[in-house]
C-alpha cells in the first residue's frame, strides 16, 4: 500500500531565480502603477468635492479687484469688456463626441482696467481635407459681457518638441498663460476662463468637467492590483508544480 505521507509524496515548492525576477519587476510594476492610479482618482474626487462647493455659491463678477488663482479656481464668473480679435489661438486635439477640433482662445480685456483675461470662448471642428483651414465665426465687436467657469489652465496634450512663442492665429498643441503674455505683451491674470452660455458664433461649449475620469482611473488600479496579484499567485503555484514533479521523479531521473 502507497503511503501519501511519505516525504517523496509531499509538494515542496522549488525556487527559480529567472521567475522570481520577473515576478518581482511584475508585482512591482503593478503595484506602483495601481497607486498613480488611486492618486489620481484622488485628485479628481478633491476637485468634484471643489467643483460641487464653488457652483452653489454666486457668480463672481470680476472688475478692479481680481482674486488670485486659488481663489477663483472653479468659480463661475463674469467678465465686462471686449475680445481683441487680432489674437485668436487655437488649441489643437482637443476632440468634441467623436470629432477633430480644436478650442478657439482669445483674450479679452477687462473693462474700466489694464488687465486682459484669457478666455477659451469655443469649439470647432477641424475642415478634414485641410488641417491647416481655419473656419469663420464672429467676434463680437466692443463691449460685451460673458459669463464661464475660472480654471487655472485648459489642460495638457502629448506634445512633441518645443512649438515655439505662440502668435496670432497659431494652432497649437498646449497653451501656457505666461508664455501667452509674453508674446502678446497683454496684462494676462493667472487664470482662463471657459465661456458658457449661447454667445451665436457658431461655437459648442460643451467643456469637459474637470473631475471627469474617477471611475475609471479606480478601475484602472483594480486592474493593476490585480495583474500583480496575478503574477504572485501564478510563480507560487507553478513553484510547487515544478517541485511536485521534480519529486515525484524516479531516482535515475532526478540524479541524471
Amino acid at each position: 500500500m502507497r503511503n501519501d505521507s511519505s516525504p517523496s509524496s509531499k509538494r515542496r515548492f522549488r525556487f527559480r531565480l529567472i521567475p522570481f525576477v520577473a515576478t518581482v519587476v511584475l508585482v512591482a510594476l503593478g503595484i506602483a502603477l495601481a497607486q498613480w492610479q488611486t492618486r489620481r482618482g484622488d485628485q479628481k474626487q478633491l476637485i468634484e468635492s471643489k467643483l460641487l462647493q464653488r457652483e452653489s455659491e454666486p457668480v463672481l463678477r470680476l472688475g478692479d479687484a481680481l482674486p488670485d488663482a486659488d481663489q477663483i479656481e472653479y468659480r463661475r464668473v463674469a467678465l465686462r469688456g471686449e475680445f481683441i480679435g487680432a489674437w485668436p489661438v487655437y488649441l489643437d486635439n482637443r476632440p468634441l463626441n467623436g470629432v477633430a477640433g480644436f478650442y478657439v482662445l482669445m483674450p479679452f480685456k477687462i473693462a474700466g482696467t489694464d488687465s486682459y483675461v484669457l478666455v477659451a470662448r469655443g469649439w470647432l471642428p477641424r475642415d478634414p481635407s485641410d488641417r491647416s483651414k481655419l473656419p469663420t465665426y464672429p467676434t463680437p465687436v466692443g463691449t460685451v459681457e460673458i459669463e464661464g467657469l475660472a480654471r487655472r489652465d485648459f489642460g495638457h496634450v502629448m506634445q512633441l518638441g518645443d512649438a515655439g512663442p505662440p502668435v496670432p492665429q497659431a494652432i497649437v498643441q498646449n497653451l501656457g498663460i505666461g508664455e501667452f503674455a509674453a508674446a502678446s505683451k497683454f496684462k494676462l491674470q493667472p487664470f482662463v476662463v471657459e465661456q458658457t452660455g449661447d454667445a451665436d458664433d457658431h461655437m459648442q461649449r460643451a467643456w469637459p468637467r474637470p473631475s471627469l475620469g474617477i471611475e475609471r482611473h479606480r478601475g484602472y488600479a483594480f486592474q493593476w492590483y490585480a495583474l500583480a496579484a496575478m503574477a504572485f499567485i501564478f510563480f507560487v503555484v507553478t513553484g510547487f508544480r515544478r517541485g511536485s514533479e521534480n519529486t515525484n521523479k524516479p531516482a535515475d531521473q532526478q540524479s541524471g
